[in-house]
Parts: structure tokens; C-alpha cells; sequence
């Protein structure tokens, strides 16, 4: 292999993609496979046992929270036995699994032999024991004790020039407690360098509803859901992304909701649900969920929400009592729609005239419209512009602050809203820091830190010795893989805190820890006796978490204590902060954040309640917008359009159906037909002619940025002929993610743009399968 291929199986792995097959994408998501799907993984990877204790306890109010989607739970008394989707139950057989990666499992594979392996394989050895460090130099991980390593990490970043080379990255998985703590530290220790997993998927809402609301927050409820008239889903793939919302959607269906989808692929989760805990869903037709699909091209959404504005201010269809009450910029806006070029519209979406009218037809006659998105929106170039025009879509019809309505950006991991909520934030309000210094006494860094993007470019220029991630897969998250290793290995020392073996722990700085923590699964007990965690869902609802299984080893600790233990090693006595006092009862982190944190008044009463409590949000309550003026604002925002060379084609990364984010359950995503493998692409028909290709061709995927000279490459994949519109492509991640420039992020979210990422295909050395899957029916195609 050339030094190319070398440092592709280096970072992803050496995949077999010999059982790799193709057949007719499902019609529907869920019914009796969910179940039979799910219950399989359990028995296989925990045991009959220890599945029928994990899964009858998952997202029930004296269980633990799901640690995969951030979907809200229902009231107690409408709560299923079984309240977890088919995703769920894989996300708990991962964590609850009764395979261990243990010290000899280290001292029998070296780094360099793990890595030929691919991320479902290390996945797939089990749960971290021990403690374990990569020393200067060396090939292999050996043990290391807790305390052993405390004090490296502490060493180390003393040694440091300033508090500012050192970067804090948080997973969305952090419960709330874990996470303040985990700020608290770095605010005392001097840096406000917290980037997370937000930084890379919702910032570019943030970013939008901050400035058009005044929250960063989504505004609905699961009731609003329930009750609308209308649900519009852009961007989002809620069979697989959120599968619990199918039975939501399902509830507002058989209300009478009618519902738009807007995607580039027509996913089985959107048409019809056989939801698995009902009659009807296991021997039924289930539920049709889409009234109306467009099928988008990538990167078009602006467009679209502008023509949707100009068709509903020309029939008249706008809220005139909520505009004048409680928005300004109305009038700017009109003015600026109404001008909409119309052939600019067409070419930028893919979708005709007649079409962008029916949805806007149907949002006009809705009393209540309920606005959900997620990555599809967020990921662009213009991402924060996009959803701004949903947020005026919204105002314009009086959508805020009603029951049936609202903005909701659907959360993708478990806890990424809590973490932001709890100070996980490189750029925290200036109130929220005067709230910290009034409770313990220090001064908190005003200088606002590196968000993701930011922390790679410091670490590429030698700004950076120690990162430290707080749960996740960094190497594996973040784009342009290849830049993100270097980055990486520049560090003095990483340290990772993981419960499963990832590729982050394979590509490291000179130094390396893997510091094992409990799962969400497990008991955490503490000197003053059991613990639990709270967590926030999408819809700003708190909640308890409490873990029922044994520990995998009685070597783990968890999230809090180990935050609490590199404290301690970093800080000594003096920093004013008893920090073993806050790991060994948690009540006493909640104490905290009660008097920090607006919303939290009375934490610990209202927490143990079986529905938990809803942090206020005062668009939602009462109408209310903190915005400098106390109105919600409509936004002016000139139309962009991604241009793309002639022979290219817009990439769309995306999931399987068999992964929860960079954790690959396994090889099936049989929603979309794909069995064995993942090293596909999905192309249009029309397309795949265009530039002499067949269904069962393999390819190299070349990705085109103007903005340096690197080549971006990524090798041998499957061609498989889709439903996706012209001139677009879609693969899985984190294998495309070498092909996602550092330097092409969204506008004032700097959100890496996974979502439009312009390509050229180029025939691989293995050009065409040796056997091509006949097709039962042939694919159709969009134009």
C-alpha cells in the first residue's frame, strides 16, 4: 500500500466489505424486526438476565435514561413497559455488555495492530477495565493506578504557560452533574476552552434561535407534538436518528396532524410506522406519516422557507395580532420575500413551483404548525440562515407560545442540551459567570475559549499540549480525519474518558490515558451511599437517572469522581472547592448549580418527582423574548447558493441504521437495504449516467475545497443506485469524514458542513463488483 492507503487503514480501519449486499429499500420503520432485532443484540452481548434488568428499567421513572437520543420521555402513566426504541436496546447492549478489554487484552495488541482494525470491531471487544496509559515512545497501553494517573494529568497541565493551551472537550452523554463539575474545574483552572459535540451539530441553532427568540432552546413540549395540526420535519431521519418520536408522530396522525417531510432521501421512517407496542402496528398496515415529501436538493432549505414566506405574505396568511404584539422586522422581511426569484428557487431546491405551494397551502391552513429539524438543516454553509427563516416562517403564522406549536430542533445526543445548560460553553454569557464567582469565590476567565473547530486549528499550531474529552470519540466526531490526527498527535498528552474502545484512544499525543468510567446502566456508589444522576431532554425537561446493573469492573469510576480526581491533582487544597465533598455526595453538586443556574429552584425535591420538572422558556410560557428589544425578530437573509464545479457532486454524510453517532452497532441498515458492509454511496440514476458509472461500480470519493491544496480521499466504495435528487451523493460517517474540510463551516456557528460537501468521483482500483445483487423492483429516481 502506498502512504496514502497506509493512513486511511490507520484511521478507519481495514473494512471487509466482502459480504457487502444491496437490496430494495423498506417502505415502513419499526414493526416485529424492531423487536426481534433488538431482543437478538440483548441476548447475544448481556444474557437473558441482564437484558430482561437493563431494558424493563430504560427510560422508566425509577430507571435510567437512554444514553442514546435526547427524545423526551411520556408522562409516567402513558409510559409502555417496553419505553425504548430498537436503537435503544442496541445502545444498552453496548454499554451493558459482558465482553472486557482488560490490561492483557492491551498487553496482547499493540497500537499499530488495533488500528488495522475497523470501529465496529473495537467496538465490539467489550467494556474498559482499568486505568491505562500510553507512555512516550512506547507501542502498547499498560495499567496505570488512579491515582497514578490523577497526578500526570495534574503534572502536566501545571506545566503548562497557560491555562489556554489546554482543551476540554465534552460528549453530549456528560450528565448534568458530572458536566458543572467538569466546568467548574476548567473556569477555576483558568480557561473557558470547553468545546463539545454541539460545537458540530445544533451550534447553528443555538446561534439562530438565540438571536431571533432570545434561547437557544426549542419551545415546544411532547403535548404540542400531540396537538398540532401540522408537523413539519426538515432535515431529519427520525426512523433512525430518533426512533421514539415515530410514536409521537404516530399520536398526532391519528389526531388528525397532518405532516411535510423535507429530505433529500424518502426514509423509511417517514412514511409509515408499525409501531411494535400496539395491535395495529404487529399485524396491521401501521400508520402513514407523510402527507407530503420534498425531496430537497442539499443546501436548498433557504431557498425553499423564503418561497414558502413569499406564497404565505401574497395570500394574506399571516398572524397580524402576534406579528405586531410580539415581533419586530416584519415589515423588512415582507419586502424581502416578496422579491424571491422564482427560477433561482427552482434550481436551488430541485422541487417545481406546484409543489413548493402545496406545503405552503398546507402551513397557511394550519391553526398550529410544530417545526422540528435536525442535522439536515444545521450542517451547511448557510445553516444559520435556514433556520432563521423557519424561525420567521413561525412568527409569521403566530407559532410561538401556543399550544400545538413551536420550534423544535430534535437533540441527538442524550444530555448535549444539559451540558450547554449546565456551562458547557466556550462562550458563556457574562451572567452566568457572575453567578459562578458569587458561589465559589473565584474568577471565572472572561476571554471566551476554542470551540471545536477553533481547538483543532490551536492544536495544529502548537497552541495546545494537553486535550482532555469528557466521553465521545473525538478523532472521529470532528471532520477532516486526517487533519484531526495530526492535530491530535501534536498534543503532549491526550486523555480520554471512555467506557468502550474507540479510535481516539489509537491516535493520541506523546502521552496517552484511558480513564474507564461507569456507564448509565450501572450503580454509582459514593462515601455517602448511592448516587444518581439527572439529565435534560430535548423539550428542557430534568429528569433522574439511576444505573441497576453491577459495574463492569470494580476498577471503574465514575464521570463525577474522575473530573473530581484530576481536580484535586491540578488544583490542590487551594483552589476553595472541596472537590471530594462534591464527588462523594452529588446532592451537594446540585446544592450548586440550584443557586447558579436559573430554573433549578428547588433541584433535588423536584428531580425526585417521577416526571422530574421543565426549565421555563419564556417564548414558550409567555410570549416573552429576550432579545435586546423584547420582541422576537424576524431576519433578512440574502439567499446562498453552493456552487458547484461541472462533474461534481453535493455529499451528504449520514448514519446507518446500525449506529448511534461514531458507535457502529453493526453492519445493517436495512431501511435503506444495505446488509454487511458500509462502504457505499448513494447516487441518482440519472446521475450515476452521466458520469459512466453502474450500479455495483466502486469508487474513490475526491472532495473539492477551494480553500487549501490538500487532497481529500477517501477509497473503494459501492455504488448503489437511489432515490436521491440530482446532482446530490450520500454516505455514511465517520468514513466520509476525511472528505469534510476543517475550513468549511457554517456562517457564525462554525459548524463543520457535513452536509454540502462537493465531490468528484473517480473509478477505484476495483471498479466493479464480481457479483451485482439483482434488484427485485428497479430504484426509482428523483429529478
Amino acid at each position: 500500500m502506498d502512504d496514502a492507503e497506509l493512513q486511511a487503514v490507520e484511521l478507519l480501519g481495514r473494512p471487509d466489505e466482502s459480504r457487502l449486499r444491496v437490496s430494495e429499500p423498506q417502505d415502513h420503520a419499526a414493526g416485529l424486526k424492531a423487536v426481534s432485532v433488538a431482543l437478538g443484540r440483548g441476548l447475544r452481548e448481556m444474557g437473558p438476565s441482564r437484558t430482561a434488568r437493563s431494558l424493563s428499567r430504560l427510560n422508566q421513572a425509577d430507571g435510567f435514561d437512554c444514553m442514546s437520543c435526547a427524545w423526551p420521555d411520556p408522562d409516567p402513566e402513558h409510559r409502555h413497559t417496553a419505553e425504548f426504541c430498537e436503537n435503544g436496546a442496541k445502545a444498552v447492549a453496548e454499554e451493558a455488555t459482558k465482553a472486557r478489554v482488560t490490561p492483557e487484552f492491551f498487553a496482547r495488541h499493540s497500537i499499530a495492530e488495533l488500528t488495522a482494525h475497523t470501529d465496529h470491531w473495537l467496538g465490539k471487544q467489550g467494556r474498559l477495565t482499568h486505568p491505562m496509559v500510553k507512555r512516550p515512545g512506547a507501542g502498547n497501553y499498560e495499567p496505570i493506578s488512579w491515582d497514578d494517573a490523577f497526578a500526570l494529568v495534574g503534572e502536566q497541565l501545571r506545566a503548562l504557560g497557560s491555562p489556554d493551551e489546554a482543551v476540554f472537550y465534552t460528549s453530549g452523554r456528560a450528565s448534568n452533574e458530572a458536566a458543572f463539575l467538569y466546568q467548574l474545574f476548567v473556569r477555576a483552572y483558568g480557561t473557558n476552552n470547553l468545546p463539545d459535540c454541539s460545537n458540530m451539530c445544533h451550534e447553528s441553532s443555538g446561534v439562530a434561535l438565540i438571536d431571533t427568540i432570545g434561547i437557544g432552546k426549542g419551545s415546544v413540549t411532547l403535548e404540542d407534538i400531540y396537538r398540532a395540526e401540522l408537523i413539519v420535519l426538515a432535515g431529519q431521519n427520525p426512523g433512525t436518528n430518533h426512533p421514539r418520536m415515530l410514536s409521537a408522530l404516530e399520536i398526532a396522525k391519528r389526531r388528525g396532524a397532518r405532516i411535510i417531510s423535507i429530505n433529500p432521501l424518502r426514509e423509511a421512517g417517514l412514511v409509515n410506522f408499525r409501531n411494535p407496542q400496539v395491535p395495529r402496528g404487529v399485524v396491521g398496515h401501521g400508520t402513514d406519516l407523510t402527507d407530503l415529501h420534498l425531496p430537497i436538493r442539499l443546501g436548498g432549505d433557504q431557498a425553499l422557507f423564503q418561497a414558502i414566506g413569499a406564497l404565505l405574505v401574497e395570500w394574506d396568511a399571516v398572524d397580524p395580532d402576534f406579528v405586531a404584539a410580539h415581533t419586530e422586522g416584519y415589515d423588512a422581511w415582507r419586502t424581502h420575500v416578496a422579491q424571491v426569484d422564482w427560477d433561482l428557487v427552482v434550481r436551488a431546491t430541485g422541487l417545481d413551483r406546484d409543489q413548493i405551494a402545496q406545503a405552503a397551502r398546507m402551513i397557511a391552513d394550519s391553526g398550529a404548525t410544530t417545526w422540528c429539524w435536525a442535522m439536515g438543516l444545521t450542517q451547511h454553509r448557510n445553516a444559520v440562515a435556514t433556520i432563521k427563516e423557519v424561525v420567521n416562517l413561525a412568527l409569521a403564522r403566530g407559532d410561538l407560545g401556543k399550544p400545538g406549536a413551536g420550534l423544535c430542533p430534535v437533540r441527538g445526543h442524550s444530555n448535549v442540551q444539559g451540558d450547554r445548560t449546565m456551562g458547557i460553553w466556550e462562550k458563556p454569557p457574562t451572567s452566568f459567570l457572575e453567578a459562578m464567582d458569587a458561589e465559589f469565590g473565584f474568577t471565572s476567565p472572561r476571554q471566551h475559549g476554542y470551540d471545536t473547530v477553533e481547538a483543532i486549528h490551536a492544536m495544529l499550531d502548537g497552541k495546545v499540549g494537553v486535550f482532555i474529552g469528557l466521553g465521545g470519540n473525538f478523532l472521529h466526531a470532528a471532520p477532516d480525519t486526517t487533519v484531526t490526527a495530526d492535530a491530535l498527535r501534536r498534543t503532549a498528552l491526550t486523555v480520554q474518558v471512555s467506557t468502550k474502545l474507540n479510535r481516539s484512544h489509537l491516535v493520541t499525543g506523546e502521552t496517552a490515558l484511558i480513564l474507564p468510567t461507569l456507564g448509565r446502566t450501572e450503580t454509582d456508589l459514593q462515601e455517602s451511599g448511592p448516587q444518581f444522576v439527572t439529565v435534560e431532554d430535548s423539550m428542557s425537561v430534568v429528569h433522574a437517572s439511576r444505573g441497576r446493573l453491577a459495574p463492569a469492573s470494580a476498577h471503574l469510576r465514575s464521570e463525577v469522581a474522575i473530573v473530581a480526581g484530576v481536580a484535586e491533582a491540578t488544583l490542590g487544597p487551594g483552589s476553595g472547592v472541596d472537590w471530594a465533598d462534591l464527588r462523594d455526595d452529588y446532592s451537594r453538586i446540585r446544592a450548586h448549580i440550584e443557586r447558579v443556574v436559573p430554573g433549578f429552584e428547588d433541584y433535588e425535591a423536584r428531580v425526585l418527582t417521577k416526571t422530574g420538572f421543565v426549565l421555563p422558556h419564556p417564548p414558550r410560557d409567555r410570549r416573552a423574548f429576550d432579545t435586546p428589544t423584547g420582541h422576537a425578530q424576524f431576519t433578512v437573509s440574502e439567499l446562498e447558493l453552493l456552487e458547484v464545479p461541472p462533474g461534481h457532486l453535493v455529499l451528504q454524510t449520514m448514519r446507518s441504521h446500525d449506529q448511534f453517532n461514531t458507535t457502529i452497532y453493526g453492519l445493517s441498515d436495512r431501511y435503506r437495504g444495505i446488509e454487511g458492509g458500509r462502504q457505499v454511496v448513494l447516487l441518482n440514476g440519472r446521475d450515476l449516467e452521466e458520469h459512466g458509472l453502474h450500479d455495483g461500480d466502486h469508487v474513490d470519493i475526491v472532495a473539492h475545497w477551494p480553500g487549501d491544496d490538500i487532497e481529500r480521499r477517501v477509497r473503494d466504495f459501492r455504488v448503489v443506485e437511489y432515490a436521491t435528487p440530482r446532482g446530490t451523493a450520500a454516505a455514511y460517517y465517520p468514513e466520509t469524514n476525511p472528505l469534510v474540510p476543517l475550513g468549511s463551516v457554517a456562517k457564525h456557528s462554525n459548524t463543520p458542513t457535513s452536509k454540502s460537501v462537493v465531490v468528484r468521483l473517480e473509478p477505484s482500483a476495483r471498479r466493479v463488483m464480481k457479483t451485482r445483487l439483482p434488484r427485485t423492483t428497479p430504484p426509482s429516481n428523483t429529478c
